[in-house]
């Protein structure tokens, strides 16, 4: 397993939705001490802004979402119904508001807990509001490009739990990779 081509910035300074696509497959990376926790992404949605009502963008720039709406390949991390962590990939240009929320990993080492779904996936790998603006191209936190074997097995459906979000409940905006064990709802 090769772990040294990291993604570089420019690679999450595109649209959201295609690098939403563009990270299944991908390895997400976390040094904890002398550890090193990797899994395999297989489940994302993405998040377009402050119109997509699903988004925490959607509630304008506030202390929260202040990372969310900075340079693209950061981390915004949130919690969730009071106890769940959330990562997500800051994308496109500053300001705006644009994000992929990680959802489920396919462990591939060091990761001995359940990674399906995104508190789940964030507990496992140890992550939490200290990392919430970390640099995605930092040693303790990052991306490593891997191919896809069959982009053919992306499917793409609605968002989940976003019910609120009204006709952006029901965009095909989650995607994951079909069969795989790992995704955190078919």
């Amino acid at each position: 397993m090769d772990l040294s081509k990291r993604l570089q910035l420019s690679f999450y300074q595109r649209d959201t939705q295609l690098v939403a696509r563009e990270l299944l497959g991908k390895l997400l990376v976390r040094r904890v001490g002398d550890e090193l926790r990797v899994g395999r992404i297989v489940e994302v949605e993405a998040y377009l802004g402050p119109q997509d009502l699903a988004a925490h963008s959607s509630k304008g720039l506030t202390k929260r979402t202040r990372v969310l709406f900075g340079p693209a390949g950061h981390a915004y991390v949130y919690l969730v119904y009071g106890m769940y962590w959330c990562l997500n990939v800051v994308t496109e240009a500053e300001g705006s508001g644009t994000a992929v929320l990680l959802r489920a990993l396919e462990p591939v080492r060091g990761i001995g807990a359940r990674t399906q779904g995104p508190g789940l996936l964030c507990r496992a790998l140890g992550i939490d509001g200290e990392l919430n603006g970390q640099d995605l191209t930092s040693e303790e936190l990052h991306q490593v490009d891997a191919p896809l074997a069959d982009p053919a097995l992306i499917v793409a459906k609605s968002r989940i739990g976003v019910e609120y979000a009204k006709e952006w409940a029901r965009l095909p905006l989650r995607f994951y990779l079909a069969g795989n064990p790992y995704v955190s709802r078919s």
